[in-house]
């Protein structure tokens, strides 16, 4: 049982008893509250809806509310709130169904949407690196909760592998004359910049790489066999670092590049049609309202360029195009960085004007700031090059292994080993989701891996601790019905695990991570003040022991799921 959702229930009949039945679906903004449990904020639901001043209204409110069975005591405060003091037995019951739920009592969304959410998006023949782990991380935590909060998740990755690039590798390859089909990504980088050196030195390999492309579009067999070895190579490298990071996506997620290219043709036409598209300059553009140039001219979109080639716009409207109409997407997210904030409002515009994107369909930028070093410039190893990603989480494994090894010295070397990696993984991923996305923030190794303070793996040990309370009792872990809320303690424990179901509905609503983040770390500290304050093993009766086990194994099971939506393994022992 949801105590807001039933809260809010008795309030709709106590608004429809005092004003009649046209304000009975008026949401009370039920929210918890430093004054009681919870508080309804009748002086905002009411604005302007009813006479006289938003205390007297919530007086009537009050005198109409039945709440005596699921509360001690109401009152008013302010102007006009209403302040709920729950019964602990009431408490103790909501806590006790949503514990014996495996969603722990988190209901589905009422109106579930078709999300399609484009996120990662590396480049083929290129290593990802400390740029690509902002998009990666944040767009698999939004695939997981709102997954959770029901929601069919459609993954795509846009991966980068079509273009000038390929000319450039593919010709290179061919004056090599050696294939490429046991290849490394580490080989196809030193590929890239032999190619890229060849390629700025030479104009006449330049020409060579663009009529390589020109071949590569036309679909020539073999400059087609060159390109499945590259993309063929990347895709693996790919798989093996998603799955070394922990992300659910996919081979079969990938939707790059060359999968829209068939389908340029067909979208300029369109646009066309439909009289959106004009030359200017001798480009094909569209013209979306609202956008100037630094002069002040309008500012276009070019869907077809001067030669009569095709760009990132281009590809860009393909894709939103067939995310509406083929993948049936209701609620497109676009997990790129901030600076692309103008190139994918033009897209989003032009897809308005098109008919593509249109209500209750929408598209979202979930924008994100950079990563910087301590010196507050962008993260780069000692040597000014730019952090491959396998390093970086080879180097958050050995950094938490001495952590492991030093907090837990009993595991054996191979639970140590499989420790630090969930450690050091969920290090890197919580460092960057509890920040504000829309923020830059520093990468600080000492802050990431400490034990203590908002930090992964002062989470994940909150959660093993809890898991150890559990083993020392011997017994089997008593089922919720034992739960009975008495102590101080207990009832703010108790209220913060059932605050679960509106974080994640926070993060579903406003695509912002980092509040699942804050309320896991808030969760984390109200337990550690309950278990501080009142005795779990050693308790006065058997039946406070067997609640305060089983609010332990509750507290456990939070922490884990929630940790888990972040995409943070939660491990048993630390």
């Amino acid at each position: 049982m949801d105590p807001v959702k039933e809260l809010s229930g008795r309030f709709a009949a106590a608004l429809r008893k005092a004003f009649g039945d046209d304000l009975a679906g008026t949401d009370p903004s039920i929210r918890r509250s430093q004054h009681a449990d919870f508080q309804a904020n009748v002086a905002l639901a009411l604005k302007g809806k009813v006479p006289g001043s938003p205390r007297d209204a919530a007086t009537k409110i009050l005198a109409a509310l039945d709440v005596e069975d699921l509360c001690d005591k109401t009152d008013i405060a302010g102007p006009g709130f209403i302040n709920l003091h729950l019964r602990a037995d009431f408490l103790s019951k909501c806590l006790a169904q949503a514990a014996a739920d495996a969603r722990l009592g988190v209901a589905t969304m009422p109106a579930p949407e078709t999300c399609v959410i484009d996120y990662s998006s590396p480049n083929v023949a290129k290593e990802m690196h400390v740029g690509h782990i902002r998009s990666t991380i944040i767009g698999d935590a939004l695939a997981r909760v709102l997954g959770f909060a029901g929601h069919t998740i459609v993954r795509q990755n846009h991966l980068g592998d079509w273009g000038t690039q390929f000319g450039m590798l593919i010709e290179h390859l061919v004056d090599l004359g050696t294939g490429i089909d046991d290849a490394s990504v580490a080989d196809l980088n030193a590929l890239y910049r032999e190619a890229r050196q060849k390629f700025d030195a030479s104009p006449a390999f330049q020409e060579r790489a663009r009529q390589r492309v020109v071949l590569l579009q036309k679909g020539d067999e073999p400059t087609l066999a060159h390109w499945r070895r590259l993309v063929g190579v990347s895709r693996t490298y790919l798989a093996q670092v998603y799955e070394r990071l922990g992300v659910t996506l996919k081979d079969a997620d990938i939707a790059g590049e060359s999968l829209f290219n068939p389908m340029l043709d067909g979208v300029v036409a369109e646009l066309e049609e439909k009289g959106l598209a004009r030359v200017d300059q001798g480009a094909l553009c569209v013209f979306p309202p609202g956008f100037k140039s630094k002069t002040g001219d309008p500012l276009p979109l070019i869907i077809r360029k001067q030669d009569g080639g095709y760009g990132y716009a281009t590809t860009d409207l393909a894709a939103i195009r067939y995310r509406l109409q083929k993948l049936g997407g209701t609620r497109l997210l676009y997990v790129v960085g901030a600076p692309q904030a103008q190139h994918l409002t033009m897209i989003y515009r032009a897809a308005e004007m098109a008919g593509w994107l249109a209500p209750p369909a929408r598209a979202e930028h979930v924008a994100f700031g950079s990563v910087l070093g301590k010196d507050g410039k962008m993260f780069r190893t000692r040597e000014g090059d730019t952090v491959r990603l396998l390093d970086l989480i080879a180097e958050a494994e050995e950094r938490a292994l001495k952590v492991v090894a030093e907090k837990s010295a009993d595991l054996d070397p191979e639970t140590q080993k499989a420790v630090a990696h969930a450690v050091g993984v969920g290090a890197i991923k919580y460092v960057d989701l509890s920040s504000d996305r829309v923020k830059d923030y520093v990468f600080d190794w000492d802050r990431m891996l400490a034990v203590e303070g908002n930090s992964g793996p002062y989470l994940q040990y909150a959660h093993a601790r809890n898991r150890s309370i559990l083993r020392k009792s011997g017994e089997a872990t008593p089922p919720p019905s034992a739960i009975a809320i008495a102590a101080p303690e207990e009832r703010a424990l108790a209220l913060a695990l059932l605050s679960f179901g509106g974080a994640i509905r926070d993060v579903e609503k406003s695509l912002e991570p980092h509040r699942l983040c804050t309320y896991l770390y808030d969760l984390s500290q109200t337990f550690s003040t309950f278990y501080r304050n009142c005795k779990v093993l050693g308790a006065d009766t058997p039946a406070e022991r067997a609640s305060r086990l089983a609010l332990c194994d509750v507290t456990a099971r939070t922490l884990a799921l929630g940790l888990d939506l972040l995409g943070i393994e939660a491990p048993e022992r630390m």
